[in-house]
């Protein structure tokens, strides 16, 4: 009997799962907990926000592509700026396509004109011909039909608050001109457009880029020779109006009303 009162006792715990397997679950409901303040605060800003901010976001959900009106701090953090909307924009290319067509020839030479809404404004793009409609063979001087239709244009455009930028664009065929390069020939291209343009309506402050790309963006990559590469691009920019909402609107009708009065040149 004394040696069975000696005999060592074994204690066996066993390691209970309970807390292992429910360890992680208060950080899922802190998550929860946080992305409901999240909400709340987002909804608590949208009510204090003003009516043309509400407006705009609303307008981002129907219309994520960004072409709808736009929100958003000025460099200064000062206010809040208003874009021209794309139907607006759809508007105003209607007006200007109006204008080029009553242009001497335009019906032969329509496919070589496109005007398009894109996500950076109103992209407007003469394609040239193998024998060259707009600019004169291998120089930046503009032909009759050229100087007609950007005179025409700038009529236009110049009625508009929106800013304008000006690109020269070429084809891959090496420049026969020593010292001269497709280079040169894409910015002086530009540069004599938006001489001409602002001689004839388009305000100085308006352009706020001239660009030559020479052949770095061709519009037929597959033919690199293919003649609509030489072209010179106006595109039109979403205007940023940087006013109360009634006043931003206001601006932006007034734009639209005066795109629609007849051009002055030619007629």
């Amino acid at each position: 009997m004394a040696d069975e009162s000696k005999a060592p006792i074994i204690v066996i715990r066993k390691k209970s799962g309970h807390g292992g397997h429910h360890g992680g679950a208060w950080k899922v409901a802190y998550a929860d907990f946080v992305t409901a303040m999240m909400a709340l605060f987002i909804v608590l800003w949208l009510m204090s926000s003003s009516d043309q901010a509400k407006k705009a976001i609303g307008g981002y959900f129907n219309d994520p592509t960004g072409f709808g009106k736009q929100v958003g701090s000025t460099m200064a953090g000062s206010g809040e700026s208003l874009a021209i909307t794309k139907t607006e924009m759809s508007e105003i290319k209607d007006k200007i396509e109006q204008a080029m067509r009553k242009a001497p020839e335009f019906q032969k030479l329509e496919k070589n004109i496109q005007v398009t809404v894109t996500g950076e404004g109103l992209r407007i793009e003469l394609l040239e011909t193998d024998k060259g409609m707009f600019f004169e063979s291998g120089k930046p001087k503009p032909s009759k039909f050229g100087e007609d239709l950007l005179q025409r244009l700038a009529a236009e455009l110049g009625k508009l608050p929106n800013k304008v930028l000006i690109e020269g664009h070429t084809d891959s065929a090496a420049f026969s001109g020593e010292g001269y390069s497709n280079w040169e020939l894409s910015a002086d291209r530009a540069n004599a457009a938006r001489r001409l343009m602002q001689e004839s309506g388009l305000r100085s402050d308006q352009v706020t880029q001239v660009r030559g790309f020479a052949d770095q963006r061709l519009r037929v990559p597959k033919d690199p020779t293919d003649p609509s590469n030489r072209r010179i691009s106006v595109i039109v920019q979403y205007a940023l109006l940087n006013s109360p909402p009634a006043k931003a609107t206001a601006s932006a009708s007034a734009a639209a009303k005066k795109a629609a009065e007849p051009a002055k040149h030619g007629e």
